[in-house]
């Protein structure tokens, strides 16, 4: 087995893991240019609504999440379906999707674990149909969700 797939394997363990503890309570850019990619119009209805989720509470918690680094995630990953979304524990789990102008498909499971606009608070792991992608590929994924979330605080007026 290759490093770089138990190194996968094991970050999924841990977002599922994490994902499996919450569970227990009450029921502009082209940043997938060197992929070919950019966003799809079809992943806006998920978007807008998994948006309106994270901006919940439930009873008395609150969204520990990042709003900008959850709102980025889905506009730079828009090309991929919600299978699911919990944003009281920060998860978003997307399914196959394919990038426009390419053959290749991935999915991506994304971590943001802290409610700082920090790198250290996204964690995204991707994968094709053949194994996780390379570490550059991911690591530019995570930097352009990062872009993104700069330019909505930006938008925002939030400095």
């Amino acid at each position: 087995m290759s490093r770089e797939f138990s190194h996968f394997r094991a970050g999924l363990a841990a977002v599922l893991c994490l994902a499996l503890a919450g569970c227990g309570g009450s029921l502009g850019s082209r940043p997938f240019a060197s992929l070919g990619g950019g966003s799809l119009g079809s992943g806006a209805a998920p978007a807008a609504a998994a948006t309106r989720e994270a901006s919940r509470t439930r009873g008395a918690e609150q969204v520990a999440v990042n709003r900008y680094l959850w709102q980025a995630s889905l506009d730079v990953l828009s090309f991929l379906p919600i299978q699911s979304v919990d944003p009281f524990t920060g998860v978003i789990v997307m399914g196959y999707g394919t990038p426009p102008g390419t053959g290749q498909t991935y999915r991506a499971t994304v971590y943001v674990s802290d409610p700082a606009l920090d790198a250290r608070s996204l964690n995204v792991a991707i994968a094709t149909r053949s194994g996780p992608v390379a570490a550059e590929t991911n690591r530019a994924v995570e930097d352009a969700i990062l872009a993104r979330a700069r330019e909505l605080r930006i938008r925002d007026g939030r400095l």
